[in-house]
């Protein structure tokens, strides 16, 4: 399978390599970054650099790697993933590093990756999701033009019974005009 490579202005989009394992698990370790997240440790890192790889092998998309044009450093992951329970639609979405957050890295990859999912996938809607407490996140799917779909908020079937994660919002955008 060929490597992919989304361009914006400033960042690119990329296929996962073992290399970016280490910089992955960095991303990891960061308390702030992790906040809304379950913890990984090293195994779970590299684990999760695995499924993505073999998730795009699969569908030809994942949550693709994220890095500055300017002097390729790893800023995070931004993508989507094909629908998986709880989910029946594809879902986009985004976890920068610490250092690149507040400079709208995830804005514009967000963009770039709807604007991919539209020109190369059939479906006529994406969701994203989040919990509550992660205003950052649900801000800017409000700024990518999604609507709250209160109704189908869940709780999160990987995550037991009363953990604070546990519960999630789920955010809807159409396929343009």
């Amino acid at each position: 399978m060929a490597e992919f490579r989304l361009e914006t202005e400033r960042l690119i989009l990329r296929s996962w390599q073992d290399s970016d394992r280490a910089a992955s698990w960095a991303m990891a370790q960061d308390e702030e970054v992790m906040r809304y997240l379950l913890t990984l440790d090293r195994a779970g890192a590299d684990a999760m650099v695995d499924r993505f790889m073999a998730m795009e092998a699969e569908h030809g998309h994942t949550f693709w790697a994220l890095e500055r044009r300017a002097d390729g450093a790893f800023l995070g992951m931004c993508g989507m993933a094909p629908p998986r329970p709880p989910l029946v639609e594809y879902e986009v979405g985004w976890r920068l590093m610490r250092h690149a957050w507040g400079q709208g890295y995830g804005q514009e990859a967000a963009r770039a990756t709807l604007a991919w999912a539209w020109a190369n996938r059939p479906m006529q809607t994406i969701v994203a999701i989040t919990v509550v407490e992660n205003r950052a996140s649900w801000t800017l799917m409000e700024r990518l033009g999604m609507a709250r779909a209160a109704d189908e908020d869940f709780e999160h079937p990987a995550l037991p019974e009363g953990h604070p994660l546990r519960p999630h919002i789920l955010y809807r955008i159409g396929r343009p005009a």
